[in-house]
């Protein structure tokens, strides 16, 4: 659970612990993903190495974050959409097209048990 505490701007932030737990979230995860290629590619990779994109990813996701609060914020809405997501990745045409693909998948997803929804009250309702 986040803090509930904001910054000057307003944004919340978390306390040093959920930070850490964080920050020791993402270097699991880029561990996995490095010892992953490291297989596939019979690549080694050091332990600063790691370290150092691990620090990266969590600080370019510190920045994405702040951009998608901005981009809200902006369209004077307090959730972040789909459309944030995808204007946070206009620049990055591989990303934008597998966002607008996923986008798509979990519109139709969600339309699709919007229809079971109805078919089951309307057979329940069914005499």
């Amino acid at each position: 659970r986040m803090a509930d505490t904001e910054d000057d701007d307003g944004r919340l932030r978390m306390d040093a612990a959920e930070e850490q737990r964080l920050k020791a979230a993402v270097h699991y995860a880029v561990g996995e993903i490095v010892s992953q290629q490291q297989e596939a590619e019979g690549l080694e990779f050091t332990k600063q190495f790691i370290a150092a994109l691990t620090e990266t990813t969590y600080r370019m996701f510190g920045t994405m974050a702040a951009d998608l609060e901005a981009f809200a914020k902006h369209g004077k809405r307090a959730t972040i959409g789909m459309d944030d997501v995808k204007l946070l990745a206009r620049r990055k045409a591989e990303v934008l097209r597998a966002i607008e693909e996923m986008a798509e998948s979990m519109a139709a997803a969600d339309s699709d048990k919007r229809a079971s929804k109805k078919a089951k009250k309307a057979q329940a309702a069914a005499p």
